[in-house]
């Protein structure tokens, strides 16, 4: 069974940096794409980046430039590392993989960026 747990989130100033992680129970080669998603109160939820099995990433243009994701195939990891954070970047983030049809998700962690 495919568990995601993430960890990593919490309380950061404007400009501040934060790292999530994302532990898989299975070999993350296992899925196409892991990713990371964030969503606030009302709005549906945004893909904020992911990466595919050959390595490709894709970032939303919000966040280009400012996180950067990454995976430690030895630890079946996929990171976000988050820095320059703004106050728009609050949500809780989940994480995601898929393969096929199937998406799976973690139970999300909260990013709050406010001084």
């Amino acid at each position: 069974q495919v568990q995601l747990v993430e960890s990593g989130g919490g309380l950061v100033q404007p400009g501040g940096s934060l790292s999530l992680s994302c532990a898989s129970s299975v070999n993350i080669f296992e899925f196409n794409t892991m990713g990371w998603y964030r969503q606030t109160p009302g709005k549906q939820r945004e893909l904020v980046a992911d990466i595919n099995v050959g390595g490709t990433r894709n970032y939303a243009d919000s966040v280009k430039g400012r996180f950067t994701i990454s995976r430690d195939s030895a630890k079946n990891t996929v990171y976000l590392q988050m820095n320059s954070l703004k106050p728009e970047d609050t949500a809780v983030y989940y994480c995601n993989a898929r393969v096929m049809s199937r998406a799976y998700w973690g139970q999300g962690t909260q990013v709050t960026v406010s001084s």
